[in-house]
C-alpha cells in the first residue's frame, strides 16, 4: 500500500537541513521546499555562484563542498552546526552523469570521478553527519540513488552500479543506524527533468518515455521523511505513486534436517561484532 500523499505545506519549524548538490535540479528545489516550510537549509555544493544564489534566495547559507573529500562533508556539517545551532536533515544528493562506458571508451578517471561523487559523497556525507544528528537525539539522512539502482541499466553500466551501491548502503545503514533514532532512507527517480538528462533528453522524448517534474520527487522527498521508515528505497515513477521498493529476501540456510536457523535473521557480520 502507498505511503505517498498530495503534499499540503509542511512545517519544518526549527529543523535545519544540509543539502549537497544543493545548486540546481532535484537539490535546489529540495532546498526551497524546506525553507518555504521554514527549515534553516545550508546550501552545499562546488559551483559556488549558483549554490550561493539559491541560499540568497531561500535566506539560507551556502558552504562550497566538494563531496569527493571527506574533509569538505566534514567542514559543511560544522557550518549548519556553527550557524544554525544544530542538523537534522541531511539531503546527500550530489550526482553526476558517468560519460564512461566499457569497452574501448572507457575511462578509468571518468569512472573514479562518477563512484567519487555518487557514492564516496554519500558514504563520506552520511559519517560526517552522525555526530551531529546524535546531538539530536535523531533525524533524517535521505540519499539521491535513481532508479537505475533498482533495475539492469545495460546502457552505462558505471551509474547503475554507483545507484546500487548507493541503494544498499541505505538500506544497511538504516539497520545499523536504527538505535540512534537516525532514518537513513534512499530517493530512486526515474528521468526527472534536470541537467543530468539534458543530453538525452530528447531522444526521450521521442520514444514517448515520460520524464517526472521535479515536484513530483520533491513530494517524494518530503513523504519520505514524514514516513517514519528506514533502510527502504523508494521508487519516483511517472503515473505511481511513490512507495518503498519491496525487495524479496534472498533464500535462508537450512540446517541439515531441513530446519530453519534461528541465527540466519542476522547478519554474520553483525553476529560477529555481537559475541
Amino acid at each position: 500500500m502507498s505511503r505517498s500523499r498530495r503534499h499540503a505545506p509542511v512545517d519544518y519549524t526549527g529543523k535545519v537541513a544540509l543539502i549537497t548538490g544543493g545548486s540546481n535540479g532535484i537539490g535546489a528545489a529540495v532546498a526551497r521546499r524546506l525553507a518555504a516550510g521554514g527549515a534553516r537549509v545550508v546550501v552545499a555544493d562546488v559551483d559556488d555562484a549558483q549554490g550561493k544564489a539559491v541560499a540568497d534566495e531561500i535566506d539560507g547559507t551556502f558552504v562550497r563542498c566538494d563531496v569527493t573529500r571527506f574533509e569538505d562533508n566534514v567542514d559543511a556539517v560544522a557550518v549548519a552546526v556553527d550557524t544554525c545551532g544544530g542538523l537534522d536533515i541531511v539531503f546527500l544528493n550530489a550526482g553526476v552523469a558517468t560519460n564512461t562506458y566499457f569497452g574501448e571508451e572507457f575511462s578509468v578517471e571518468l569512472y573514479r570521478r562518477a563512484m567519487g561523487i555518487n557514492l564516496d559523497g554519500v558514504a563520506y556525507g552520511a559519517q560526517a553527519a552522525l555526530g551531529a544528528l546524535r546531538a539530536r537525539g535523531g533525524g533524517h539522512i535521505v540519499a539521491t540513488a535513481s532508479m537505475a539502482g533498482l533495475m539492469p541499466t545495460p546502457g552505462d553500466p558505471v551509474y547503475g552500479a554507483n545507484k546500487a551501491a548507493v541503494v544498499g548502503l541505505v538500506r544497511a545503514l538504516g539497520g545499523a543506524l536504527k538505535d540512534d533514532n537516525i532514518l537513513v532512507n534512499a530517493l530512486c527517480p526515474a528521468f526527472a527533468d534536470t541537467n543530468i538528462i539534458t543530453p538525452i533528453k530528447s531522444t526521450l522524448e521521442e520514444v514517448g518515455m515520460p520524464i517526472l517534474p521535479v515536484s513530483k520527487v520533491v513530494d517524494a522527498f518530503e513523504s519520505i521523511v514524514d514516513s517514519g521508515g528506514t533502510g527502504e528505497a523508494w521508487f519516483v515513477q511517472a503515473g505511481r505513486p511513490s512507495e518503498p521498493f519491496g525487495f524479496r529476501n534472498p533464500p535462508g540456510p537450512r540446517a541439515e534436517d531441513g530446519s530453519r536457523i534461528a541465527a540466519a535473521t542476522k547478519d554474520p557480520i553483525t553476529l560477529a561484532k555481537e559475541s
